[in-house]
């Protein structure tokens, strides 16, 4: 198995992420098999009990994982199917040496950060990269290790140490480091400063791991005489020095990568320029440039709880990114906090009440995205009504059609106190309820998580005509809370459909309203299997619907025909 690592100096936030996936497209242009690995540091087994304010959204995989944003791009970019075991964190790493520990598997040694946590790590990194995860037989020829956090950490640290001992033992040709750093530019100077970058390398190498290429983030490109100090400083070779500027979308960056002969680096440190071909991006270089040259946009209003940090909803951005690209159109999003939406809002916060009403009017479709606890519902709640009643496209995932359902029963039904137990306890309509399956107490992965499969009633439904399957469609989900069964009955005979249904017939998946041009909600959360080029088709119908072009798109398609 051969390993690069991704590491990152100065500070955090630089994109390491989309850094270490974009290595990814580039290697497996040149023929090769790659997986990913995302070291995070923290001391949360997983990502699933930190608020998106925190650390932006959690990531579901199909195992139910519930994992850092990051692998979410490394399976939107790479076309992959990774397992929960692929992100790694210290409190995971703790655990199962404290698990070990306890059944006195160290035969009463005296257990500690190193050899045992570090020596955990290692084993961790090595069984994981041998899963595949590209939907082939046998393990991939490269695995992309990005360790989070910044170089210097505290808490990183015996991941350091760990991979130094990795590099020494897989041997020279079968590792990479490559480090990515900032390259800041200072006021009226202008000048750009790689003292930042110097010292980061200095630390590393103190650290005993020496990178092998450096990754410079920078606004404008790099200046030739910035290029030769860092390599005179860094003790890195010139044509090792890749320069990752601001560019218009992210989908330049393999390409930016394949520019500077990256590939070719990273192929001869690894010793496999004989068995890799030249880089084919032909359908990636395709699809920068046409993002690029869109000129057709559509206005989405996105009404959430966290709108604070876009980053909450990334893989929300990236489904709608990737429905308008295949209709042609370029996504223009307003953000508006449904709590701005609210009534109460009008006495507190008039102006930021009136502009969000404005937005959502201005809309041409509205999405309101997954989400827990009550702070916003109100808010969301007039949203679906104003979706609903004046025939403006709407998509609700998750909590998205669980609001859908209470304003249905609100308005339609007349159970004007009908609410979801999570918001209500003692609602006497509960229209939504706790899921039996679920620890009340613990909150880490006590909901339903993972892939799941949704059978259509009817061959009939929109959704299922957009899936192109008139049978079912499976994809992940992460809820406790679901439509109560006993209310089925009378909002299926006041005119809301419900389409999709469990395996057990039980549990409501997918909600649609005949007569209106597009009313869908799903219980699942259709935008973590969205991926360049094959869009989710949830959001794909909403992006049609909105255009009006829905009815056509579906005559042409007709179940796959």
């Amino acid at each position: 198995m051969k390993y690069v690592l991704v590491t990152g100096g100065v500070v955090s936030g630089l994109g390491k992420g989309v850094t270490a996936s974009s290595i990814g497209v580039v290697l497996k242009a040149c023929g090769l098999r790659v997986t990913s690995i995302k070291i995070d540091p923290y001391l949360n087994t997983d990502a699933g009990t930190m608020s998106p304010f925190e650390h932006g959204e959690v990531f579901v995989l199909d195992d139910g994982g519930e994992v850092d944003l990051d692998l979410g791009n490394y399976e939107r970019f790479l076309d992959v199917t990774l397992t929960k075991e692929n992100n790694i964190t210290t409190g995971k790493i703790y655990q199962s040496v404290l698990e070990k520990e306890r059944r006195g598997d160290y035969l009463g040694k005296t257990v500690q950060v190193v050899p045992h946590i570090t020596d955990a790590i290692k084993d961790w990194i090595e069984s994981v990269a041998l899963i595949p995860v590209d939907g082939k037989e046998g393990p991939a020829d490269v695995c992309v290790i990005e360790l989070g956090g910044t170089v210097g950490d505290i808490e990183s640290m015996p991941f350091i140490e760990a991979l130094r001992q990795l590099s020494f033992s897989v041997g020279q040709d079968n590792f990479c480091l490559i480090h990515v750093s900032l390259i800041p530019v200072l006021g009226v100077v202008g000048e750009q400063k790689t003292k930042p970058t110097q010292h980061s390398v200095r630390e590393l190498r103190a650290l005993g791991l020496t990178p092998h290429l450096l990754a410079c983030r920078s606004a404008q490109p790099l200046l030739d005489n910035t290029k030769e100090k860092l390599s005179q400083f860094c003790h890195v070779p010139a044509a090792n020095i890749l320069n990752i500027h601001d560019v218009p979308n992210i989908w330049h960056i393999p390409l930016l990568l394949r520019n500077q002969n990256a590939h070719h680096s990273i192929l001869k440190q690894l010793d496999l320029l004989s068995i890799a071909t030249a880089p084919d991006l032909e359908a990636w270089t395709r699809r920068a440039e046409t993002f690029d040259n869109l000129t057709d946009s559509v206005r989405i209003a996105m009404v959430g709880k966290y709108v604070g940090l876009t980053d909450s909803y990334l893989s929300v951005v990236k489904a709608l990114l990737h429905a308008c690209i295949a209709c042609s159109l370029k996504p223009s999003i307003d953000w508006i906090a449904a709590s701005d939406l609210e009534d109460d809002s009008a006495q507190s916060t008039p102006e930021a009440h009136a502009a969000a009403w404005k937005t959502l009017r201005n809309a041409e479709c509205i999405i309101v995205p997954g989400g827990f606890g009550d702070r916003g519902v109100n808010g969301m709640i007039l949203a679906a009504k104003y979706a609903r009643e004046n025939n403006v496209p709407y998509l609700g995932i998750c909590l998205g059609m669980q609001i859908s359902v209470i304003e249905y029963a609100r308005s339609v039904l007349g159970l004007a106190r009908a609410n979801s137990a999570e918001f209500d306890e003692h609602t006497p309509d509960p229209v939504i309820i706790f899921m039996p399956e679920c620890s009340r107490t613990h909150m880490g992965s006590t909901m339903r998580l993972g892939s799941r499969r949704t059978l259509f009633q009817t061959p009939d439904c929109i959704t299922s005509k957009l899936y192109c399957n008139p049978e079912y469609v499976d994809e992940r989900h992460r809820h406790r809370y679901e439509v109560n069964p006993d209310v089925i009955g009378v909002l299926e005979e006041a005119g809301l459909k419900f389409v999709g249904k469990d395996e057990t017939g039980k549990r409501m998946e997918v909600l649609e309203l005949p007569g209106h041009p597009y009313y869908v909600g799903v219980q699942c959360h259709p935008e973590f299997k969205s991926r360049p080029g094959k869009p989710s088709a949830p959001f794909l119908g909403l992006i049609l619907a909105a255009k009006g072009q829905l009815e056509a798109y579906l005559s042409k398609h007709q179940n796959g025909s």
